[in-house]
């Protein structure tokens, strides 16, 4: 069961909906300094749902606890080009490991303020930004992410291509009255002939809490490391993750997109104080087998070692996705997704992450160009 927020019974959730994501992209001006303006619309529309179903985080409730039918959200952007370096403030998606905004659900999450992203060495990537709000996926306000709002966040990142197989990267945060967090990723391939590959990934989060708490007590250090053998249309990956400090991984103040971890799925992060976890991933790509677009991927992931404060907290996730990208004629890159997931865990550690869930969604994408 789940239990909404009236802590009723709810054993099953089912939302529909209707999404429309419009994003405007200006070149810049001629001249030293180029000007540029961005703009985004997010829109969408309730199909199916009610009080006794909702509860996936897909729509905003009235003050009868009945879903929005309609939401809205939308912002403009200034942006300026000196060079190679270009600052951005406004509205904006952002995607870096210390502040990500999320898009998995309608309405994907919004950022507010300032980014600036230099590519004057080549091979080399700085950013930093200031931001002061961040939208929530299911509400319509500007500052409405996860309840207590953003009071400011600041963030700073390099990235640097050593080799044409091996990049390194490194951020760092400091979200006000939440947390402090610094990051650090090495991707490492080594090709083996015109068919095969591996991939090494390494992921990991230092994060310290500050100020008021507002997310609560936060110590803990994570990373993971995944391996992955490509041979043909087959990717077989294998990888491990681990969690230590008096806390588990905590995010979503800034952004419920910043948890770059390997063992990071469909419904479960596996991110848990002290938790080890394990994935065993296989993907397909049906291009070899002669249908271009169509692939698979089916993982297990399972954890254990949770510190609950009482018995061993222990849980694991089998997740499958099928999806097919249209490649030709009036519906070019039409995609629809499929994907399942199943998730158990054990009476000790479902107070603190859920309780048994099986998760299914239908998706459908129609990206168009119309500029």
């Amino acid at each position: 069961d789940f239990k909404n927020n009236s802590s009723a019974s709810q054993s099953y959730r089912e939302e529909t909906g209707l999404a429309v994501r419009a994003t405007y992209e200006s070149g810049f001006t001629q001249g030293t300094v180029g000007f540029g303006v961005d703009a985004l619309v997010n829109s969408m529309v309730k199909l199916d749902s009610g009080r006794g179903r909702t509860g996936n985080g897909m729509f905003g409730n009235d003050s009868e606890g009945r879903p929005e039918d309609t939401q809205s959200i939308g912002g403009g952007a200034v942006k300026f080009r000196l060079s190679d370096t270009v600052l951005k403030y406004g509205s904006q998606y952002v995607a870096s490991p210390v502040l990500a905004t999320d898009d998995s659900r309608l309405l994907p999450e919004v950022a507010t303020g300032t980014m600036i992203t230099s590519k004057e060495i080549e091979g080399l990537e700085l950013s930093a930004g200031r931001f002061t709000a961040i939208s929530g996926q299911n509400h319509m306000g500007h500052d409405s992410i996860n309840g207590t709002g953003l009071k400011s966040a600041d963030i700073a990142g390099a990235t640097y291509q050593f080799t044409e197989n091996f990049v390194a990267g490194v951020a760092a945060s400091d979200v006000e009255d939440h947390y402090k967090k610094k990051y650090i990723n090495l991707n490492y391939t080594l090709p083996i002939n015109e068919d095969q590959s591996l991939n090494f990934d390494f992921n990991g989060y230092d994060s310290k809490d500050q100020g008021q708490k507002l997310s609560g007590d936060v110590d803990n250090r994570i990373w993971s490391l995944a391996a992955a053998y490509s041979i043909g249309a087959h990717k077989f990956t294998l990888a491990h993750q681990r969690s230590t400090g008096d806390t588990g991984y905590v995010y979503g103040a800034d952004g419920n997109g910043t948890i770059f971890l390997a063992n990071s799925v469909q419904y479960s992060d596996f991110n848990g104080a002290d938790e080890r976890s394990w994935q065993a991933r296989y993907d397909l790509n049906m291009k070899t087998y002669g249908v271009p677009g169509l692939s698979f991927m089916t993982r297990y992931i399972t954890g254990d070692n949770i510190e609950t404060g009482g018995e061993e907290g222990k849980e694991h996730e089998w997740d499958f996705e099928t999806k097919y990208v249209m490649q030709s004629g009036p519906a070019k890159d039409l995609s629809f997704r499929l994907r399942s997931a199943f998730y158990r865990t054990n009476s000790s550690y479902n107070a603190i992450n859920g309780n048994d869930n099986n998760d299914f969604r239908i998706i459908v994408e129609y990206p168009l160009s119309i500029l």
